[in-house]
């Protein structure tokens, strides 16, 4: 576990590893860091399973944050190949260029500049907002969700660990986060980031 721990906090991990993670995790009866770690592995492979085994880790009949819809897979999807489609797209663009250069230089037919336009703002698109999804998992009990970043917010809810939350940003000691498609804060220190 010691050797898995260290990969893991230098980001080097596979889903193999987590579950092997949670597994040990759940035999120390460390039930907060198995959770997190299937929570992660959730992040990479979305399966029905992995929400029913952090429930019962947990205790919990019902947890937020796990439904994953078809768009939010295709985001996954590419944010898991982000290295590959820039560096075809800088492939692609790099052709382009040199397709560009030689139609001026011979100035047989007008340049189109378009496509060298289209795969520059590609380009930048993927290289700048495709990344990991910003999650993170509940991992303190009780934490509390409330509707202003101060202790004395309204209440929104009172949870236990095993909740899956998306984080918008971050301010001070409080994370802004999205509860129910709804905007509530959430303390970081109740919070691991997936």
């Amino acid at each position: 576990m010691v050797l898995y721990q260290k990969n893991y906090q230098e980001g080097i991990y596979s889903p193999a590893m987590l579950l092997k993670m949670a597994f040990i995790a759940e035999g120390v009866k460390d039930y907060e860091n198995a959770s997190l770690y299937l929570g992660k592995y959730y992040d990479l492979n979305p399966d029905p399973q992995i929400i029913s085994k952090i429930k019962s880790l947990t205790k919990q009949s019902s947890l937020e944050g796990y439904e994953v819809s078809d768009a939010e897979r295709f985001l996954l999807f590419l944010s898991e190949n982000d290295l590959l489609i820039i560096l075809t797209l800088a492939a692609l663009l790099l052709i382009s260029l040199i397709m560009l250069l030689i139609s001026i230089y011979r100035k047989t037919t007008a340049p189109m500049y378009w496509p060298t336009l289209l795969l520059l703002f590609l380009l930048f698109m993927a290289n700048n907002f495709l990344g990991r999804s910003n999650s993170g998992l509940i991992t303190h009990s009780p934490t509390l969700i409330l509707s202003e970043p101060s202790a004395a917010g309204e209440l929104i809810q009172r949870v236990e660990p095993g909740h899956r939350i998306k984080i918008k940003s971050s301010n001070d000691i409080w994370f802004r986060i999205e509860w129910k498609g709804e905007q509530a804060y959430v303390k970081k220190s109740n919070v691991t980031r997936l």
